[in-house]
């Protein structure tokens, strides 16, 4: 019954984080960054430690840095965003008399089955969108929590940060003192392979984030679409959620390329054609030579972590479901080949090397050593 104990014992504690997660999904966003920030920046923060510096100045220094670097780039984009915003606010009225028109028009009566409108004048359009914004208002207000956490980001996630960092190793080596010795080499060897896969996504996928929205800024602007600064920038920032940045995008662009030139097909092909060169370049071109091979996630089991996550933890779901997708995929990998390798054979790594190995020799890698 020994062996037993630790299998109980996990199961319960990941039984329980997975309900504790699923019940304060909402209230998580700020320590999830936290946690990413302190992830990325511990391997800095080594750094200066070794060159002299106490960790917990280097910890006060780098997080002061990232916040330097953010206020800058709030400064810089804050009079773009708000000048697109205003733009916006002053053609509201003129979208808005299109949209009735467009709705009203006896030309396109599919407008009116497509969005279940069964309206034949402009009074009784206003009538239809009456019900309509104070829907959208209602969802606004019970959304609240969303609107607290974006809030909290500026106040908890720096803080959370601090911590963190500073605790960082202390944290990895309580976790490492809770496996049991005979499994230690095999753990270490997994979370080296996992910590591998992490970090190529999440930095290989920030730069693929900027140069999207670059391109989809520049692109949109060029073919003279209003508001293509701002779309361009909501579509590159999203796109660290594959295929999410893309199809904002394309749906933003196009309703307002409805909006702005009527039922046109040559604005609405080219909106449809940047999206899809921006995305084509984003999955053939610069996610090999960014990500490269290291994360290995079939398109199937990707779009079900995408919409599972998504479903269960909402927004922060979405977040999170690539890397923990591939951090599941490897445990998946290393449980079926030591099931078809048969009990009695040697531990081996997917990168062929012994589980006994120094983990902090691990694929060069000395970021995050499990000591």
């Amino acid at each position: 019954m020994q062996p037993t104990r630790p299998l109980v014992f996990w199961t319960v504690t990941c039984t329980l984080t997975a309900t504790a997660l699923l019940l304060l999904h909402r209230v998580l966003l700020p320590f999830v960054l936290a946690a990413t920030f302190a992830y990325l920046l511990d391997p800095l923060v080594n750094r200066l430690e070794r060159v002299g510096m106490k960790r917990t100045y280097a910890t006060l220094f780098i997080t002061g840095l990232v916040i330097v670097f953010v206020v800058y780039l709030l400064l810089l984009g804050i009079p773009v965003i708000g000048a697109e915003v205003a733009a916006f606010i002053d053609n509201l009225p003129t979208y808005i008399n299109r949209l009735r028109a467009l709705f009203d028009d006896p030309n396109h009566p599919w407008v009116h089955k497509f969005f279940g409108l069964a309206s034949t004048g402009a009074e009784q359009s206003s009538g239809e969108l009456g019900p309509m914004i104070t829907g959208f208002l209602q969802s606004l207000w019970s959304g609240g929590w969303a609107v607290l956490s974006i809030f909290s980001l500026f106040v908890v996630t720096p803080i959370v940060t601090v911590y963190l960092i500073h605790d960082w190793k202390r944290i990895i080596a309580t976790l490492d003192r809770s496996v049991p010795p005979e499994h230690r080499a095999t753990v270490r060897e997994l979370a080296g392979e996992i910590d591998l896969r992490l970090t190529s996504f999440i930095r290989g996928q920030a730069m693929i984030c900027l140069m999207l929205a670059a391109f989809y800024a520049i692109a949109l602007r060029s073919i003279g679409l209003n508001h293509g600064l701002l779309i361009g920038i909501i579509a590159g920032l999203f796109g660290f959620v594959p295929y999410a940045g893309a199809l904002t995008g394309l749906l933003l662009a196009g309703s307002v390329a409805v909006l702005q030139f009527g039922l046109i097909w040559t604005p609405l092909l080219a909106v449809f054609g940047i999206f899809f060169v921006g995305q084509s370049l984003a999955d053939y071109l610069l996610a090999p030579i960014l990500v490269g091979n290291k994360v290995h996630l079939n398109p199937v089991w990707l779009m079900f972590a995408l919409f599972s996550f998504g479903y269960l933890f909402g927004f922060i779901g979405l977040l999170v479901a690539v890397p923990l997708a591939a951090g599941l995929g490897v445990l998946v990998r290393f449980a079926l080949g030591q099931y078809f390798a048969g009990a009695n054979e040697p531990l081996i790594s997917t990168a062929g090397a012994r589980m006994d190995v120094d983990p902090s020799k691990l694929a060069g890698k000395t970021t995050h050593p499990w000591q």
